[in-house]
């Protein structure tokens, strides 16, 4: 991280200092009359959401959550290496690395063909493939989550705090804000109703969302008819597999999945109940406690299992559902900007079995937040926000297909002469192994749009793919010999970044297309759209990566524009240049298939993932990709 740029400061660097006007602090009891944007609900989307926009002093930002406060126990556990790629971007990875469990492996179990009523290991595998991702797969308490953003949002200079005891009541959407109407539930309080004008709401307030419901959107899909118990639970067990993950079938008492949790001693344990009727709710069916732990009992034999003390537990229902319409410009309304959206369990729901709904959550958020950002900011024209809907909607029916295939093979009855349209242990150990990259969060793609550019020059860049995510890997700092991961330098900041791999030549020479694209960008590109009075990369974060060594390259030979001036200072920035991590035995030119010969420019979104790829000379090409979406600054 970077700090000190305008003065030294004692104390937490990550405490940033106030905003001077007291009417932008976000830390009062009352709601102000008028924000930019309105959160409802402190659940992962909303808190992401909330922590991202943070960032920015000038957006009036505010969440409110009917709750009495902080999330405690329970709800999700499961960080794919995707979300720890993003949680780096907020500069709280290190934090939910240290306390969490790492998911290392995966262990199958199957009925015993000897010991009729028994399970048998059949399978143990790497959880992630290598290379995948320079972060784990881990477990941690949803709430843990929560809280790393809460302190985010606190340490911003608005100082954002949650308004809690507060309920969404209802909104009206008018031609440039939203009025949205809020129930405070306070005992000193209780009844009345808050009036407050945004230009934008989002809703982030669960599956039984007030806001998706005043929108009038319907949650559409199908139930499984299964009913599933959860626990959080301490328990004395001979189980060999238990500080493992394990997908456990048992010949007739159902399935169960162990997850491991941060701590060393406590797990999650989710267990298959009763088939429901086909006009039947999990809340018909009287299940407790004693239920949960009594089957799971059952499906370990013959080892042992006692629960010592259980901290959270529920049952519920798998179903798969989803909205036609992430925001409230639909095609029935007319063509016209969005001003309200909804995030997360608001608009897909599904089974908890593949660790994916706190994962899918949080990138809704992660993406909408810098398009909010820019548009409020005057970068970027309101016809932005409606990319939302449109990148996010087909991520979530992917989701949606998904697990309900995999639900399905979870809840499907051992496989026998019997019982042909069952699954065989092999083909779900088979299942999981195939789309490993899924579960890890690394295999979104968006489709080719103003924002994703074409596939043209992506011979240049083969393992930067356009429209994922961009695939880090490590390189060291020309100035100060630090190995680091590039994705590092990608911060929750609203910033695009412009990755320039040089090509072969000297990058000092005048005339080389590195010093060429840099002279470019700090000529042509940035000023034409960074706002004025801003630093240099304040728009655009140029960023280049050498092919020598970093002891073979003199930084101050280096294109200027590599090391601006910034701040009230004029201070350098000399963390702007990159060489392969040859020490490593991985070269990034290699590993990325970056053609050495021409060099490439790999354009990077706000959010990481990838949205150009071309050549380093192709400058009117990317000041037309650039010019497809934001506003140039006025003459």
């Amino acid at each position: 991280m970077q700090f000190y740029l305008d003065a030294f400061r004692t104390g937490d660097p990550e405490l940033l200092p106030p905003n001077p006007d007291p009417a932008m602090l976000a830390d009062t009891d009352a709601l102000p009359d008028e924000v930019d944007v309105l959160i409802v609900g402190c659940g992962p989307a909303g808190l992401t959401l909330a922590a991202q926009l943070s960032r920015f002093p000038a957006i009036r930002t505010r969440i409110v959550e009917q709750k009495d406060g902080p999330l405690m126990f329970g709800q999700a556990d499961g960080i794919a290496c995707r979300s720890m790629e993003m949680f780096q971007a907020f500069a709280m990875r290190e934090r939910v690395e240290r306390e969490a469990y790492w998911v290392n492996e995966t262990a199958f179990w199957k009925p015993s063909a000897e010991r009729p009523g028994e399970i048998v290991r059949s399978g143990l595998i790497q959880d992630v493939e290598d290379g995948l991702a320079p972060y784990p797969h881990v477990i941690i308490n949803q709430a843990r989550v929560h809280q790393f953003f809460l302190d985010i949002m606190a340490r911003a200079p608005n100082r954002l705090i949650p308004n809690y005891h507060r309920r969404f009541a209802g909104l009206e959407i008018g031609a440039d804000a939203v009025t949205a109407r809020i129930e405070r539930l306070d005992d000193a309080h209780e009844g009345e109703i808050e009036t407050v004008r945004a230009r934008y709401v989002v809703g982030a307030d669960g599956a039984r969302s007030s806001v998706r419901e005043a929108l009038g959107f319907r949650l559409v899909g199908d139930a499984a008819n299964q009913a599933w118990g959860v626990m959080d639970v301490l328990a004395v067990t001979d189980f060999p597999d238990i500080r493992k993950k394990c997908v456990i079938q048992s010949e007739r008492e159902g399935n169960v999945l162990v997850i491991p949790r941060e701590g060393g001693y406590m797990l999650r344990i989710y267990v298959e109940m009763d088939k429901l009727a086909g006009n039947e709710r999990v809340t018909d069916r009287a299940i407790g406690l004693d239920d949960i732990v009594r089957a799971a009992e059952r499906i370990f034999r013959p080892y042992t299992f006692e629960a010592k003390s259980v901290s959270w537990w529920s049952v519920y229902e798998v179903g798969q559902r989803i909205t036609d319409h992430f925001d409230d410009a639909s095609p029935t309304q007319g063509a016209r900007d969005p001003r309200v959206f909804i995030m997360g369990d608001a608009c897909h729901t599904h089974s908890a079995k593949a660790g994916q709904g706190l994962n899918v959550s949080v990138m809704d958020a992660f993406n909408l937040g810098w398009k909010l950002a820019a548009v409020l900011d005057g970068r970027a024209p309101a016809a932005l926000l409606s990319t939302y809907s449109a990148e996010r909607r087909a991520i979530a029916q992917t989701l949606i297909d998904f697990d309900r295939e995999w639900a399905a093979m979870m809840a499907a009855p051992l496989k026998s002469p019997a019982v042909p349209h069952g699954v065989d242990p092999a083909e779900l150990q088979a299942y999981f192994v195939r789309h490993g990259r899924y579960t890890a969060g690394v295999a979104t793609r968006y489709a080719r749009s103003a924002l994703t550019g074409g596939t043209e020059h992506q011979a240049l860049a083969k393992g930067f793919e356009i429209g994922t995510r961009f695939h880090s890997a490590p390189v060291v700092r020309l100035a100060d010999a630090k190995a680091i991961e590039l994705i590092e330098t990608m911060e929750a900041d609203g910033r695009f970044r412009l990755i320039a791999f040089a090509d072969r030549g000297d990058p000092a020479a005048r005339g080389s297309k590195i010093r060429d694209f840099c002279e470019f960008v700090a000529e042509t590109l940035a000023p034409r759209f960074t706002p004025r009075g801003r630093d240099i990369d304040a728009m655009f974060d140029l960023r280049a990566v050498f092919q020598q060594g970093h002891r073979d390259l003199d930084l101050r030979a280096m294109p200027a524009p590599l090391r601006p001036a910034k701040g009230p200072l004029g201070l350098t920035d000399y963390e702007k240049m990159f060489c392969p991590h040859f020490k490593s035995g991985v070269d990034i030119f290699d590993l990325r298939g970056v053609d050495r010969e021409r060099g490439a420019l790999v354009v990077v979104r706000p959010d990481q993932y990838v949205a150009h790829v071309l050549p380093l000379d192709a400058h009117a090409e990317l000041a037309a990709f650039f010019a497809g979406f934001l506003i140039p600054v006025a003459a």
